[in-house]
């Protein structure tokens, strides 16, 4: 049964609550003798202050309420000032400012989760009290902290390298599809950029007629992504279980050889394979073409890479190519663990080997390769190779141009990713609708990449 708190106990909860409000750390000091973790809060809370009320001026430090966080916010609220008379060089860099006011606002969002938890160990440490009739002191929390140093050492390199090299380039491409950061007329410093809410979306979304052929692009693009992502997952995974299933076919004397040999396109960097089928591909100078018409398979060259159609299926073909080693030998490893009765045993019943492949190999593999599948998707969606080193020798749009190219840089194979690196590097420089687009990706491929890591067995038996 729970006993309830004292008059005197009430008293203390309700003061330190009170004061540890009103200065993070004071608490812990003055009433829950842990002098030693209040001075961590209140030195934490005493350097905030500083970097909001001081600012380092000519004259030395002045107290004026303008210091690094404030400034740092206001100039992410208004991407700084725009002023024509100053030269270049020192105008204000909108995107220069943008990137430091993120920065001051995670600092901030971590000042107040520290407070946030001050309070709650203060609400923690008095109800520990209830339960036990006494507070521990700095004794006590310098031993658990020395219990947690280790861990918490070995995990804060990550975790800042996690914070400035992944949270804020995310946060930054979020937030640039909000401004009309482009070429040439809001470039910065020359130019200030500027916020324009979800005008962004908005155009490539189909909002207004004068943007239609933005539209209509994305459109072409998503569902070329979508029937890409699809088709060459579809094809790497299969072809890799058809070669795992043949080269485990005890009539193969010299299976291993042939494994071997299927490995190489897998052993070979990816981005070289794509630029040899890229000359291989060639519409007038390539070995295919030039070997089919030589058997009289072909009368004239077929446009392998120019043809948007053409082009497409070569796109899928030459992934296979390049995918389907590393699902043979996941497939092979799974089929290997599968126990040699159930076949004996399904031979037994009359079963063909059609049949024992279609009711015991496959079934079983798909389930165990499940998250391999999920996994190779979000691969595929963002193989920026596929779409890009294939088609390099294919004309200046590397790849076969499609009726809006010229304007908005998508030409007939590109898929999003593949757009995002034109929208940024070829003229027109549309950033702000790469950062639209990288939006979109991550908005798309973050449910299966949480589906994909809560299925696997390290997260089922974490006990986080």
């Amino acid at each position: 049964m729970d006993v309830p708190l004292k008059k005197t106990d009430v008293s203390l909860r309700k003061k330190a609550l009170i004061t540890g409000i009103l200065f993070m750390g004071l608490g812990h000091i003055l009433f829950l003798k842990q002098q030693v973790k209040g001075a961590v809060y209140m030195v934490t809370e005493l350097a905030a202050l500083f970097f909001i009320a001081f600012e380092t001026t000519a004259a030395g430090l002045s107290l004026n309420f303008n210091g690094i966080l404030i400034r740092g916010i206001r100039g992410f609220i208004t991407l700084g000032v725009f002023d024509p008379s100053l030269p270049v060089t020192e105008r204000d860099h909108s995107i220069f400012i943008m990137i430091d006011g993120l920065i001051c606002i995670v600092v901030l969002v971590l000042l107040i989760a520290i407070y946030a938890l001050s309070i709650r160990d203060t609400l923690k440490i008095t109800a520990d009290y209830e339960n036990t009739g006494k507070l521990s002191g700095n004794k006590e929390f310098l031993h658990t902290v020395s219990d947690r140093a280790f861990p918490s050492i070995g995990l804060s390199p990550v975790i800042i390298l996690l914070t400035f090299f992944v949270i804020l380039p995310i946060l930054f491409s979020f937030f640039i599809a909000f401004t009309n950061y482009s070429y040439p007329d809001n470039i910065p410093p020359a130019n200030k950029v500027d916020w324009v809410g979800i005008k962004n979306f908005v155009d490539l979304f189909g909002g207004s007629s004068a943007m239609s052929m933005w539209s209509t692009a994305l459109g072409r693009v998503l569902a070329w992504t979508l029937i890409w992502g699809v088709t060459s997952t579809a094809c790497v995974y299969f072809c890799g279980m058809f070669m795992a299933i043949s080269l485990l076919n005890r009539d193969i004397k010299i299976a291993p050889f042939f494994r071997g040999i299927f490995i190489l396109p897998y052993a070979v960097p990816a981005t070289l394979s794509l630029m040899v089928w890229s000359n291989l591909l060639n519409g007038t100078f390539g070995p295919l073409n030039q070997m089919l018409m030589a058997v009289g398979i072909i009368d004239r060259n077929i446009p392998w890479l120019t043809d948007p159609n053409i082009a497409k299926v070569s796109m899928i073909l030459a992934n296979t190519w390049t995918g389907f080693p590393y699902h043979m030998l996941m497939v092979t490893s799974i089929m290997t663990s599968i126990s040699p009765d159930i076949y004996e045993a399904a031979s037994i019943d009359g079963a063909s080997q059609w049949q024992k492949t279609a009711k015991i190999t496959m079934p079983l593999v798909l389930t165990q390769t499940l998250p391999l599948i999920i996994m190779s998707f979000t691969y595929n969606i963002n193989n920026f190779g596929a779409a890009f080193f294939l088609f390099m020798g294919a004309g200046a749009t590397v790849g076969p141009p499609a009726a809006d190219t010229v304007s908005t840089n998508a030409n007939s194979v590109d898929i999003v990713v593949s757009w995002i690196y034109k929208l940024t590097l070829n003229n027109p420089q549309k950033f702000q609708y790469a950062a639209v687009l990288a939006v979109l990706v991550f908005v798309i491929l973050t449910p299966f990449a949480i589906w994909n890591y809560t299925r696997t067995k390290s997260y089922k038996e974490s006990d986080l």
